[in-house]
């Protein structure tokens, strides 16, 4: 569980870690788009909602709107709360679906109770285990984020939140904070025996105990051989699974198809959907 070189919360507070450099990254490194994708749907696999039910989720630390993105995409809603500027800024650039809240997750999360039924979170929770000034207790900002998050959530609704935790003492640390806020659950770990595919999901239960979900076990060898790539242009973002570009006429005809079973009311479809018009003078 030890971390690996350098970790980027040990080099200041995230609003200053995530600025215009590394929210561009999110738009154009393959890997880190890829990688992100993943994190996301296993997380709301293991948020078992009801199947073919749209759902109001919250996204906790949803940067450039990655995770959000793959939740529309699985005909959901969503609100996405992060502390950078400049990563939300990357999200409306990008025409992120959810909408989207600049705020620090560690003073709480202002919704009114009852609001979500369900939380996603990707690579965020162990940020507020640093204390980047005097007045930064993390068990205290700890029990403030998973108290908040607790009243927010339907009863029996469910948390699931990706983390690095740097040792097993850190990994305690929030696992206590959120018992102690009223959650019950446990820690997930998908492919225990692989340095680099090896991942931790904190699956919370805001109601009765329920059947923790067991972790993957099982990687393909070409998923642990992956190299990223990186490039100067930006990479037009593919919808997660499908591979369809954005603003093509097949991007247009599945968003409108996933409008449709939202139970939204959506122009018929005809042999001009998705065409490019000239532009009017």
């Amino acid at each position: 569980m030890a971390s690996r070189g350098h970790r980027p919360e040990h080099g200041g507070p995230p609003e200053l870690f995530y600025n215009k450099n590394e929210a561009r990254k999110y738009m154009r490194n393959s890997r880190m788009i890829d990688v992100q994708t993943k994190m996301a749907g296993r997380a709301l696999e293991l948020l078992d909602l009801p199947e073919d039910k749209p759902c109001f989720l919250l996204d906790v630390g949803c940067g450039t709107g990655l995770s959000g993105d793959y939740l529309s995409d699985e005909g959901h809603y969503w609100v996405g709360i992060d502390i950078s500027p400049d990563m939300l800024d990357a999200a409306l650039d990008r025409e992120a679906q959810g909408d989207l809240l600049l705020g620090d997750m560690g003073q709480g999360i202002p919704f009114k109770p009852g609001s979500f039924d369900g939380c996603i979170s990707i690579s965020a929770v162990q940020w507020l285990c640093n204390a980047n000034k005097k007045s930064d207790i993390p068990a205290k900002r700890l029990y403030c984020f998973f108290s908040s998050l607790y009243s927010v959530l339907v009863r029996g609704a469910r948390a699931v939140l990706q983390l690095y935790p740097e040792n097993s003492e850190q990994l305690e640390l929030i696992t206590t904070q959120a018992i102690k806020a009223g959650f019950t659950g446990g820690v997930v770990v998908d492919y225990p025996n692989s340095a680099k595919a090896k991942k931790f999901y904190l699956c919370l239960f805001s109601g009765p105990s329920s059947f923790l979900p067991k972790g993957l076990n099982e990687i393909k060898d070409e998923e642990e051989a992956r190299e990223s790539t990186f490039t100067n242009k930006r990479i037009p973002y593919k919808i997660a699974r499908s591979g369809v570009v954005r603003k093509t006429r097949e991007w247009v005809l599945e968003k409108k198809e996933r409008h449709r079973r939202q139970g939204k009311e959506v122009r018929p479809d005809t042999q001009y959907t998705g065409r490019k018009r000239k532009p009017y003078f």
